[in-house]
């Protein structure tokens, strides 16, 4: 399935980069010692697995806008959201080519292909805290944990992007996990994401982002999961009449690059790229807390669906049944995902000792 993409797609791919007017790629180094300069402007490509208003995309006009001030419009980055050039699982294999050069990346598809990042997709992980998980997700230990998966696969790793706790959302309250025998719900495309319902008792059903509607609106599938701000701007509350807010996960996505062409970049363009990555990181905390918020606003005065919030007792419950699902993530991953598992969890327990919250719990 990986592979679709393989053969016409990436011609097709060209053609529409050429057609929107997109240079193929930045001017080559030289490899002639002379130290000659690249001819300016130089257009990189970024690639979204989401729509226009997004995190995402509201990411991606950030970095724009920073790394063309930063390098005096010496780089210029086009932006293709979600669907024009292909889906989740294409994106990433026109990043490993070169096809694209800029891309986002979630665990969520991207287990498949690097198992290890498939320990974000565990419930009940990570922590309660924001803050905790803010420091974690940016801390430079933590990257160099995935830099090695992601280099193997030829993606650099430039940083992970949280969206916000993932909601469900049915024709009914997912109260207990015994509500979820019998359902069939959307899940992405890895292994792992779909063993984390498994063990609830529901039927995971994986499906590209764009299908996800129809296949509510015909009842193929009985529910999905998403952040707040992706159940509005898809339109899934328009079809579904209930949202439980359990925080069994947060959205993590990842931003990579080619990392052949990361390689071969002249010092100052990579100076460039990290300069702007550093200062777009805080904001993307602030883009998807406001986006969460707003868009919640927005579902309610536009319908009449019910929103549940687990109680803690309840959130245990579905906290307890989930705990299997790492072993079968270690089966998945290996050695080095039980190595990963086991720092990461350690990383949440110090920093929650260090930064006492409400509520705030690790297994």
């Amino acid at each position: 399935m990986r592979k679709l993409c393989h053969g016409l797609t990436p011609l097709l791919v060209m053609a529409m980069l050429l057609l929107a007017g997109c240079s193929d790629s930045p001017a080559p180094v030289s490899d002639s010692g002379d130290n000659e300069k690249p001819s300016y402007p130089v257009t990189w490509r970024f690639a979204l697995e989401e729509i226009e208003g997004s995190v995402q995309h509201r990411y991606a006009l950030e970095l724009k806008n920073r790394i063309e001030s930063i390098s005096d419009g010496n780089i210029v980055i086009d932006i293709f959201p979600y669907g024009s050039i292909g889906t989740s699982l294409q994106l990433t294999d026109l990043a490993q080519e070169g096809s694209v050069h800029l891309a986002f990346a979630s665990p969520g598809h991207l287990a498949d292909v690097i198992p290890e990042v498939g320990v974000f997709t565990l419930h009940y992980l990570l922590s309660d805290s924001e803050a905790v998980n803010r420091d974690i997700l940016a801390s430079e230990e933590l990257m160099q944990l995935f830099r090695e998966p992601y280099a193997e696969q030829n993606l650099k790793l430039l940083g992970f992007v949280p969206e916000g706790w993932m909601v469900w959302t049915a024709n009914k309250p997912l109260k207990t996990p015994a509500d979820f025998e019998g359902l069939t719900i959307r899940t992405m495309a890895s292994d792992i994401a779909a063993e984390a319902y498994k063990a609830y008792g529901a039927t995971p059903s994986p499906a590209p982002f764009s299908q996800v509607y129809s296949d509510l609106q015909l009842r193929r599938i009985d529910g999905q999961a998403n952040p707040v701000f992706a159940i509005e701007e898809m339109g899934f509350y328009e079809v579904q009449n209930t949202m439980t807010f359990a925080k069994p996960a947060q959205f993590v996505s990842s931003v990579v690059s080619n990392k052949t062409w990361f390689d071969a970049l002249p010092e100052d363009q990579k100076r460039w790229l990290e300069d702007a990555l550093d200062e777009v990181a805080p904001l993307a905390y602030e883009v998807q807390a406001e986006l969460n918020a707003s868009r919640l606003e927005v579902i309610r005065e536009n319908s009449s669906i019910r929103t549940v919030e687990l109680t803690e007792e309840e959130r245990d419950r579905f906290r307890n049944a989930s705990l299997p699902v790492r072993q079968a993530y270690i089966g998945i991953a290996g050695e080095r995902g039980e190595a990963i598992l086991e720092q990461l969890r350690e990383m949440v327990d110090e920093a929650e000792a260090e930064t006492p919250a409400p509520g705030a719990t690790s297994q």
